[in-house]
């Protein structure tokens, strides 16, 4: 396999895995969605610490599992020491051998340009192979969002930076698949309140998730954004003593 490791390992592999579990948790139904059989060959492509790649292993198929982040890939091998897991960029990766599926939960919304990993999921692929993929859908996290770039923009000292991430419609999503010889046999978005964990979930959830975003700030401006945000978020987040993120999933299946 050749693969393209991610200079930019911004991931902290411990949070993820001891504070946000609710990623692979709610990853479970998606398994369903894929069926996995016996003897079948499948690439799970952002593996994170590789809590999904075992439950498809438990099924009796044969796992690769890919991250752009070595340090979610040492977390996965040592979680899982039986399995495959390798360093692997989503818009540059390239296996000798095909799969019969390529599965993808929580990951594709932070790759840009989409087009470029459906390429390399369409190439990884055999000819009658299947792609299953969750990733955030229009609007997702949007109250999270306004209230960081509102924050942003406030500092007259730093040009405002946009988010990092890519949530599709429906449409958008299923045609650049379609464009590249993908079939779509399914699709449906819904929004999916998300609990987060213990009174700093929030905190917690800025802190995991936005370091692509905030690379260039210092550790105590961040303290200081995550902050001013759970104030704002408050109103609009915090439900009888439990955050709850304002997430909007996309899952969909493509067959070729």
């Amino acid at each position: 396999m050749d693969v393209q490791e991610n200079p930019l390992d911004g991931w902290n592999a411990d949070l993820y895995q001891d504070k946000h579990q609710f990623v692979w948790e709610y990853g479970g139904d998606l398994i369903q969605l894929l069926n996995p059989r016996p003897s079948e060959r499948i690439l799970d492509l952002g593996c994170g610490t590789g809590q999904l790649s075992q439950q498809i292993a438990d099924f009796g198929a044969e796992v690769i599992g890919i991250d752009s982040s070595p340090k979610m890939i040492e977390r996965s091998r040592a979680n899982y020491p039986h399995l495959t897991f390798q360093v692997g960029d989503a818009t540059n990766f390239h296996f000798d051998v095909s799969f019969d599926a390529v599965f993808s939960n929580a990951v594709l919304h932070w790759v840009k340009p989409p087009q470029a990993a459906i390429s390399c999921i369409k190439n990884a692929l055999k000819p009658s192979g299947r792609f299953v993929v969750e990733l955030g859908g229009k609007g997702n996290i949007q109250s999270i969002i306004t209230v960081l770039q509102s924050l942003l923009t406030e500092n007259a000292a730093r040009p405002p930076v946009d988010h990092p991430w890519y949530f599709p419609r429906i449409g958008e999503y299923a045609s650049l698949l379609e464009e590249q010889g993908f079939r779509v046999i399914y699709a449906a978005c819904f929004e999916r309140p998300t609990p987060l964990e213990g009174h700093l979930g929030i905190q917690n959830w800025l802190k995991m998730f936005t370091q692509v975003w905030l690379q260039d700030y210092s550790e105590t401006e961040k303290q200081e954004l995550y902050q001013k945000a759970a104030e704002k978020l408050k109103p609009m987040l915090y439900r009888d003593g439990i955050w709850v993120a304002d997430y909007v999933r996309l899952r969909i299946i493509a067959h070729l």
